[in-house]
């Protein structure tokens, strides 16, 4: 998997939970920074699971496309079954 530039990544980090930051509180930014980094890493690893042109796509795009979509989860049989949209 080829790494984006960091440029973009500090960008995704600035978009979303580092724009907290700094806080004035050592912990609490110690804890923005790793929640981030951890979020950050789970996304990116979805985002190459899924397909290509997601292993190179923004975090906002990633959650938009894949994180944040609708479904509706009915129970039949002690078993869950998650229903999405069609489109």
């Amino acid at each position: 998997m080829r790494e984006r530039p960091h440029e973009q990544v500090i960008a995704d980090g600035k978009a979303g939970p580092l724009a907290h930051l700094p806080s004035g509180k050592f912990n609490a930014n110690a804890a923005w920074l790793i929640l981030w980094a951890m979020a950050h890493n789970l996304l990116r690893a979805a985002g190459a699971l899924a397909s290509a042109f997601h292993a190179k796509a923004t975090n906002t795009t990633i959650r938009s496309h894949l994180v944040h979509i609708p479904a509706r989860i009915a129970r039949s049989a002690r078993r869950l079954t998650l229903h999405l949209h069609r489109r």
